[in-house]
């Protein structure tokens, strides 16, 4: 290899493997850096930021994570619908009640970089509230965190 060439991961050069990642017990903030660096590609020895080399990342068992502290009663996700008297307020406790994926999804969304990359990363990240998921057919590797 010559070392006075720079290495630029280019996009047929990119090999994405598949992996599952159990969160059964796991710490929300410290599970979701670790997807946000396998989907970035950060965790390969040819990361590149301007390129989308990462991995898709199946998690399982979302319902079942962990927030430290009082962060199921006070923790808060707002949005605002558009209309007036559109700003919604939910806490943490009934998001995962309703909606257990959401959890993992938000903290990943918001450690990826605000650019065009997101979307393309955000989409290759697959959240299931249960050990149930449809990608057994693309040879998932288990991945221990």
């Amino acid at each position: 290899m010559n070392m006075n060439k720079a290495f630029f991961l280019r996009k047929e050069d990119r090999k994405p493997q598949w992996k599952l990642i159990d969160a059964t017990g796991k710490t929300v903030g410290r599970l979701t850096t670790q997807i946000a660096d396998m989907l970035r590609g950060k965790d390969k020895p040819y990361y590149t930021p301007h390129t989308d080399g990462g991995d898709y990342v199946v998690v399982i068992n979302a319902d079942k994570v962990v927030f430290t502290g009082k962060k199921w009663q006070d923790k808060q996700y707002d949005r605002y619908t558009g209309w007036m008297g559109g700003y919604k307020v939910t806490s943490a406790q009934d998001m995962k009640a309703k909606h257990p994926d959401h959890i993992i999804r938000h903290a990943v969304k918001g450690m990826l970089p605000k650019n065009k990359l997101s979307n393309a990363m955000l989409k290759k990240l697959k959240v299931y509230a249960d050990d149930k998921h449809p990608h057994v057919a693309q040879n998932v590797q288990v991945v221990s965190l």
